[in-house]
């Protein structure tokens, strides 16, 4: 479904991602996990076009994207919900929700994925009127995800889904991720510190290091990894 070739990306004349090559399947959860300023960020953020890369390719359903606007790949098939959520805050939870349907004119098809979201995330149905800024942070999070979904998305990019959120709500978050794998073969590329738990996910994982892919495998092989554990799950 998803192919990066060679991609390199630069901020100015600082190079983030160094020849990153890597494939994603149809129906695949995979997981991206490294440090901090690995690249992981970079690597979501050139597959949307936001950061376009300078060198190599990425190819959707076998299209070339490189070089597409954010809003030409998203209308592909592509959504991404941001590190940090960055929902419309005086916008309420309905609004927030019609604005990930942006580019889509079915009303009927709309409203019932409306309903689906609202079915994965029963709380978002009680604060539908309420501005998104008032919600819990995670709530927050289930209403950037949702918003995503609202775009009907071939292809999901998650980045640090579980960022500041207390082990209870992240849990339910990625029983979430697996739900909406499982429903509707979503495919989706996770970016997460939380390595331990991205990996239960997962079917496959790849790590990163200094803007390179230094190891890919199933998810359960990378598990069990001696250097994986040593360094991303703190065994």
């Amino acid at each position: 479904m998803l192919e990066l070739d060679g991609v390199s990306t630069f901020y100015g004349g600082i190079q983030a991602l160094k020849s990153v090559s890597m494939k994603i399947e149809q129906g695949e959860i995979i997981t991206l996990i490294g440090a901090n300023g690995a690249g992981k960020t970079t690597t979501l953020m050139s597959i949307s076009g936001v950061t376009p890369p300078r060198e190599g390719e990425i190819r959707f359903l076998g299209k070339p994207i490189h070089t597409m606007s954010p809003d030409d790949i998203v209308a592909l098939g592509i959504s991404q919900v941001p590190e940090g959520r960055r929902i419309f805050p005086y916008l309420t939870v309905s609004e927030n929700l019609e604005m990930g349907a942006f580019l889509r004119k079915e009303k009927t098809e709309i409203q019932k994925d409306m309903d689906y979201v609202m079915g994965l995330f029963p709380i978002l149905a009680q604060r539908r009127n309420q501005p998104g800024g008032t919600l819990s942070g995670g709530e927050q999070q289930m209403l950037a995800i949702s918003r995503a979904l609202m775009a009907r998305p071939k292809l999901l990019l998650l980045d640090e889904p579980s960022l500041g959120l207390a082990p209870m709500v992240v849990r339910q978050i990625f029983e979430i991720i697996r739900k909406i794998n499982a429903e509707n073969r979503t495919t989706i590329f996770l970016v997460e510190q939380n390595a331990n738990l991205a990996l239960q996910v997962a079917h496959r994982g790849y790590v990163m290091e200094n803007g390179r892919i230094t190891m890919e495998d199933r998810a359960a092989t990378l598990l069990t990894n001696e250097n994986v554990k040593k360094a991303y799950l703190g065994i």
